[in-house]
């Protein structure tokens, strides 16, 4: 596996070759290191074995390092397997380093600090830039799914600048957001990460229980993603280029009826009332019944497809331009890409533009200085823009266009359903969000001690964006009323301040201490302005002159500010790198909370054992063995400031029949509000055998979280409607398991494979007045369950006398009398299922032969519910909207699918339980396939390096929702959010998409 954090190690080389002595009859050796497949490894260590020279090699895998005549050169990179060589009197010596498949001793970051693997005590997963650069992503997140045991990434649909939701061992809290933290560069981020380039980044480390999470404190409470991006390193200058371009195409859409069908669909939901005559359709009936444009449309064969035209093919693509290098006292990297993601729907897209700049400079022998900044750009359109909806129910035996082609606003009668075509005429809709942001990550360190240093880290982050939407008068949401315009203006200035001392010294060579304090300070400051309007004069300047329009409908400004500081402390001892300890306790103050109970203490402690090391295991078949336990708590603050408060709300009343304001109290306030805690028991396994063709890791975990943090409602006739307090425990247990194989190492032919197995049970232990039905909560259920009607069938003819006891007629929807009391109400409501998957599980293989290399990775989740609200929201069966295409129940077709169509109903009875669907997936997730020219072919055209490649995303998914219920993509958000509720699919939800992408990877 290649490294991840071989700039760690450049700086550490950097810093041992300034105090290196010269060494007499020294040589000037050069050279390059290759990889497996004959292409340059950048970041390789040299070292001249018996001292502390050494040097990195640089983006071409070119060294250069002085040694004695009869030295001998270590060569080692992560991942790969040692390699020595002696000078003699060789002044260029070129290498090529084979794959190592164990990689427990890789360094990876853990929170304030990098460690190997083999001296990890906590449950951390790595996803390195190799898995990130397979995937033409625009997000990160994106690259976790399936790759990091534990983690659970779901990305509903397609729709441009959506991000995708993560869950790290499942959902603990009710009223809190359950994102995980997010630290670059050693800044914990208050804001996403949407704003930041996957291709800049070098690594992402998961932290999850515990021992791992608790140096974060009361911010790492759903679990850290700490992010690394790329910096320099020393040697001459590289100019890098990395470019993709791809196509989208939509995979698969909603199935609704054609001309003919709708026809028929409407005749049947009469013959239901008897509006229309049993039997074949005629025409005297059909001229009572249908309108003359659809009488038009009956006669013409038409099917007006409206979805059609509001979808197109739409593409992604990226550029970025890099320049990397440095001398010993300074390297840098500095990088800008161009990233727009083109949706499958118009007036949907997303365009980003970002610059980094990441430089690192040695002041002196024992002091340096950094830098990473990062500014971006960003336009999104449609983020609240989706005319998917009212197309599919547009009756399509209407007419979008007349003969002339003008767009006809009204194609039938119904004053309710207009021409969806009207939604995407220039200057229709606008929804467009702005963002800019700078965030910074600038850090000092200074050596006092060999064995002591200090380090001052801060990391502004400023983030302004604006909302701009207008809605013309010829839309469906305004249906020739007066034009509307909004703007909403955001400010947010959040700050990080933390300074570290780390002590780090070995005793008598068998005993490793390393400590590490931490004083942190974090604040935040949120400003927000909004305006909405009704009347705009001329529709042509949108939202941008809101002063002219006839009615102001809405005017506010708001201020949010809170700060939490934070002191830390952690040890970690082994002796003989045998036996592992680390012991952390953190204590965090938030000005969310009252006085009472401002501060929280969360401690851990975590023990290690590396039975591989004794010596009964010497010669044994077995590598690596490592067993691993931890146990602690970690915080949640899991309220938004000032709920420990009483505020005051403005109300209206009557002074002299005058009307007028006053304030009154508008909340409850509760001072002795407490800190959600979450305590975790980890057990892990860390193994490699046979010669470390076969390695991994397996985790098993339990948390357990108390006094959660949300709403309880009151009487309404106390005049408040409730008030936050701490309710109920949650339970979270899991296994995981991450496995990683060399399947064949043949001569130039390599193959190798991933897989990654997550299983997570949430449950709810307790409430304090029992099940919260009001609220969906179920003691020994999940946080979010389906509970409704189990629908069995439908009525049928035969059925008439039992039927008639439930208060149905045939045709209608069967639901289950679920406690046999031959009624059916409330009380039969049952758990159905919920959107938390039983696992999840991520197959990656590898294939490399001389300079060709193929991947695929395959992703499924299994045995979980989603809720389609296509089938209810779509699927009404009432005869006056387009419907889904389904086996609906008549006379003649006695099916058990769905029901029967009947005017007189605005849905179907008990319609709810036909959107509960089975979500288990597969899909093959990407495809990609690239050739790497030789080093001599690439000079010949002026590059030390050049990789093109083709890959496919999504080209298949397998699933039971689309192959037998016509769905889309049963792929759905854990909890609701972006417009979507937790475990639906709706209409607000973009097409899944099949992308087709083309690249370039060049050096020169």
């Amino acid at each position: 596996m290649k490294p991840k954090f071989y700039t760690y190690l450049s700086v550490l080389f950097l810093l041992l070759i300034s105090i290196s002595n010269g060494y007499a009859q020294d040589v000037q050796v050069k050279g390059t290191i290759y990889d497996e497949t004959g292409q340059p490894l950048p970041g390789a260590t040299v070292l001249v074995k018996g001292t502390t020279t050494g040097t990195t090699s640089d983006l071409d895998g070119k060294y250069a390092i002085t040694s004695p005549a009869g030295g001998t050169l270590t060569f080692s990179f992560i991942g790969y397997n040692p390699l020595e060589k002696v000078v003699g009197n060789q002044s260029v010596i070129d290498v090529n380093l084979t794959p190592d498949i164990d990689d427990l001793e890789e360094v990876v970051v853990v929170g304030y600090g990098t460690a190997k693997k083999s001296q990890l005590t906590g449950a951390i997963s790595s996803v390195g830039s190799k898995e990130i650069q397979e995937l033409p992503i625009k997000d990160a997140r994106q690259a976790l799914q399936g790759r990091a045991a534990g983690v659970d990434v779901t990305q509903a649909g397609s729709k441009p600048g959506a991000s995708p939701q993560v869950r790290i061992r499942g959902r603990r809290s009710f009223n809190a957001s359950n994102e995980p933290l997010y630290v670059v560069d050693g800044i914990p981020l208050a804001g996403g990460i949407d704003d930041i380039n996957p291709q800049d980044i070098t690594s992402m480390e998961v932290l999850k229980d515990a021992s791992a999470t608790a140096i974060y404190g009361s911010r790492g409470s759903n679990g850290v993603v700490l992010i690394t991006t790329k910096r320099g390193t020393v040697g001459k200058t590289v100019v890098s280029l990395d470019a993709y371009y791809g196509i989208n195409k939509s995979l698969g859409r909603i199935d609704v009826l054609n001309g003919p069908e709708f026809a028929e669909y409407k005749r049947e939901s009469r013959r239901t009332s008897g509006e229309y005559p049993a039997g074949p359709a005629t025409p005297e009936a059909d001229e009572a019944l249908f309108e003359p444009i659809e009488l038009d449309g009956i006669a013409q064969g038409r099917t007006s497809d409206y979805v059609d035209g509001l979808t197109r093919n739409g593409s992604i693509q990226s550029y970025q331009l890099g320049v990397s290098g440095g001398s010993d006292k300074t390297t840098f990297f500095v990088s800008g890409n161009y990233f727009k993601d083109e949706g499958v729907i118009i007036n949907q897209d997303y365009t980003r533009y970002t610059f980094r700049a990441n430089i690192d400079h040695q002041i002196s022998k024992n002091i340096k200085f950094g830098v990473s900044t990062l500014v971006s750009y960003s336009e999104r359109n449609g983020e609240n823009f989706n005319p998917l909806g009212g197309a599919l129910a547009e009756n399509p035996l209407g007419k979008p266009y007349d003969d002339e082609g003008n767009l006809i606003f009204l194609p039938t009668s119904d004053g309710l359903r207009t021409n969806p075509y009207a939604e995407i005429v220039d200057g229709a809709q606008e929804d467009l969000t702005k963002n800019y942001r700078i965030f910074n990550s600038i850090f000092a360190q200074w050596d006092i001690l060999p064995s002591l240093s200090y380090r001052m880290v801060f990391g502004p982050d400023i983030t302004i964006s604006r909302a701009g939407r207008f809605t013309g008068s010829q839309t469906n949401s305004r249906r020739g009323g007066a034009p509307t315009g909004s703007v909403d203006d955001r400010f947010t200035f959040n700050y990080t301040l933390e300074n570290i001392l780390t002590f780090n010294k070995t005793f008598n060579e068998d005993h490793n201490l390393n400590v590490t304090a931490l004083q942190s300070i974090q604040k935040d400051k949120f400003e927000q302005s909004t305006i909405s309007v009704l009347g705009i004069p001329a529709e042509s300047q949108l939202y941008h002159r809101l002063g002219d329009a006839s009615q102001i409908t809405g005017a506010n400004t708001n201020l949010v500010e809170w700060s939490l500081m934070s002191f830390m402390g952690r040890i970690n001892y082994d002796f003989k790198n045998k036996y592992l300890i680390t012991g952390t306790l953190r204590a965090d103050g938030s000005s969310r909370f009252g006085e009472n109970n401002r501060f929280a203490y969360f401690p851990s402690v975590a023990v290690g054992w590396n039975i591989h090391s004794e010596g009964f295991m010497q010669n044994s078949s077995i590598d690596q063995l490592k067993l691993r336990a931890s146990y602690g708590s970690i915080g949640n603050q899991a309220i938004s400031p000032y709920q420990t408060q009483a505020l005051l709300g403005r109300t209206s009343y009557a002074y002299d029949n005058t009307a007028a304001f006053g304030y009154g109290p508008g909340t409850i306030g509760n001072p002795d509000l407490r800190w959600e805690t979450s305590t975790t028991l980890n057990l892990g396994l860390d193994f490699a055998i046979w010669k470390s063709r076969i390695f991994g890791s397996l985790e098993y975990y339990i948390t357990n979280t108390s006094d959660l943090l949300a709403p309880q409602p009151l009487p309404n006739s106390i005049g408040f409607g409730g008030f936050t307090t701490n309710i109920g425990e949650t339970q979270n247990r899991g296994i995981e398991l991450t496995l990683s194989t060399l399947n064949i190492e043949k001569g130039s032919f390599i193959w190798s494979s991933d897989i990654v197995f997550t299983k997570n049970t949430e449950e709810i232990i307790s409430l304090p007045n029992g099940d919260d039905i009001s609220a969906g909560r179920f003691i020994g259920q999940p946080l979010t369950i389906f509970y409704d009607y189990k629908k069995i069938g439908i009525w049928q003819l035969d059925e008439l006398d039992e039927a008639t006891s439930y208060g149905g007629v045939p045709g209608e929807i069967k639901v289950e009398d679920y406690n046999g009391d031959g009624v059916i109400n409330s009380d039969d409501r049952q758990f159905l299922g919920s959107a938390v998957p039983d696992f999840a599980l991520g197959f990656t293989n590898r294939f490399n032969y001389k300079g060709f290399d193929l991947s695929f990775f395959i992703y499924g989740r299994f045995g979980y519910m989603i809720e389609s609200q296509f089938h209810t929201g779509n699927n009404s069966l009432a005869g006056r909207y387009n419907n889904l295409d389904i086996d609906y129940w008549t006379p003649d077709n006695p099916t058990n699918a769905y029901p029967r169509p009947n005017v007189n109903q605005e849905s179907a009875k008990y319609a709810s339980s036909m959107e509960y669907f089975d979500g288990t997936f597969i899909k093959i997730r990407n495809i990609n396939f690239g050739y790497n020219f030789t080093p001599e072919a690439a000079k010949k055209i002026g590059m030390t390096h050049l990789r093109i490649y083709t890959s496919i995303q999504q080209p298949f998914i397998f699933a039971n929702y689309r192959s037998e219920h016509k769905g889309i993509d049963p792929e759905v958000y854990l909890d609701g959010e972006q417009g979507v509720g937790g475990g639906a699919v709706n209409a607000n939800v973009s097409p899944a998409v099949t992308s087709f992408t083309f690249g370039i990877n060049a050096k020169f």
